[in-house]
């Protein structure tokens, strides 16, 4: 029987998973912390501009987001032309994917990489190609010995989901530097509000100084805005000029962009939960290492805790066991990491939960 067929490297995709959301039960209170969402939710700011949004819902959006893109140029002294805003930065990866890759050519991500990166790669036609990383880190050296002439794009989250891990700006300079100049170099900064070190910059020096360089950027995190789904690049003014070709003209609701517009300027409530996040991931990754388990250093709102082989206590059995409390951490298999939780830096109380939970699991007989 005749039928449509997809495209070459479609059906080669894993569906992306996220993650789990809890199921209520009558008397159990649950937190979730498989999805890296802030506990505190939006600025309040962006909440009234979200409600009075709603006296416009009949109004097609503003095609290109100008409110948007010009608070964000104020916030981080950029030129607004050179601005895109998407559905949420996954739209924005998946268009840059579309512009600059074709069948036979090779994009480059790292062992556990965003998995949005091999699914837009394989959904141009392109190779996926994945470069080891070194404890859990992505390896520059690595992703350069794999450069072919079919390399046209290079995908570097940093900091890095699901592990919390960055490269320090010398070494992302250093990459940029090694990579042909055809390379389309892309830097998903998403969780990069939460970093809170010397040497790291998170990419708008070198998108500013350079001709193959974007960044990428969410309001999905540290601004509590992921329902919306509202994201932003920043880059050259020729790669600009391509995406928006190809960018749907109404990709972004107004409520979403006039929310994110309030989210920024509220530099008050950012402040807020980047000294939360702060304080309680250094706790939590001391207190969990106490337990015995190992804690990838991170630089991001979430842990990623490791947990042995042994029966009973695997991390497929802790899960099961906090699960069961209501407490609902990321199993993270399909980022290649069978033996590992992320777990969201929530509120206190479940902070304080989770480590009581994995004290119990460990102890158990």
């Amino acid at each position: 029987m005749s039928r449509p067929v997809p495209n070459p490297g479609i059906l080669d995709i894993a569906p992306y998973t996220p993650g789990k959301s809890p199921v209520p039960e009558p008397g159990r209170k649950v937190f979730k912390l498989s999805a890296n969402e802030t506990p505190f939710g939006p600025s309040p700011k962006a909440i009234a501009a979200y409600r009075h949004a709603a006296d416009h819902l009949a109004d097609y959006p503003e095609g290109t987001s100008r409110v948007l893109r010009e608070a964000i140029g104020r916030a981080f002294g950029l030129d607004p032309d050179r601005i895109i805003c998407g559905a949420g930065s996954d739209e924005i990866l998946n268009l840059l994917a579309h512009a600059f890759l074709s069948h036979g050519d090779e994009a480059i991500s790292t062992t556990h990489g965003f998995l949005v990166y091999p699914i837009a790669t394989l959904a141009s036609g392109a190779r996926n190609v994945v470069a080891p990383e070194t404890n859990f880190t992505a390896d520059v050296d690595a992703i350069l010995q794999r450069v072919t002439a079919r390399t046209k794009l290079v995908w570097l989250a940093n900091p890095n989901n699901p592990t919390g891990t960055y490269l320090p700006f010398d070494e992302v300079k250093r990459l940029r530097a090694g990579l042909p100049p055809h390379v389309l170099l892309v830097l998903d900064a998403a969780y990069s509000d939460y970093v809170l070190r010397n040497d790291y910059e998170f990419g708008i020096e070198l998108v500013a100084t350079t001709e193959n360089t974007v960044v990428t950027h969410t309001f999905s995190k540290i601004h509590g805005l992921a329902a919306l789904r509202i994201g932003w690049m920043f880059g050259p003014a020729h790669i600009v000029d391509a995406v928006n070709r190809i960018r749907g003209p109404f990709n972004v609701s107004t409520p979403a962009m006039l929310a994110a517009a309030a989210a920024i300027e509220d530099t008050a409530h950012v402040q807020m939960s980047k000294a939360h996040t702060e304080r309680w991931r250094n706790w939590l990754t001391e207190e969990i290492q106490k337990l015995g388990l190992k804690v990838t250093p991170s630089v991001a709102n979430f842990v990623l805790i490791h947990f042995p082989l042994d029966k009973g206590k695997t991390s497929a059995e802790a899960d099961g066991f906090l699960t069961q409390r209501g407490l609902v951490l990321r199993a993270v298999t399909n980022y290649g990491l069978p033996h590992a939780l992320r777990m969201t830096i929530g509120t206190e109380e479940a902070n304080r939960l989770v480590v009581d939970g994995l004290r119990d699991f460990m102890a158990q007989k």
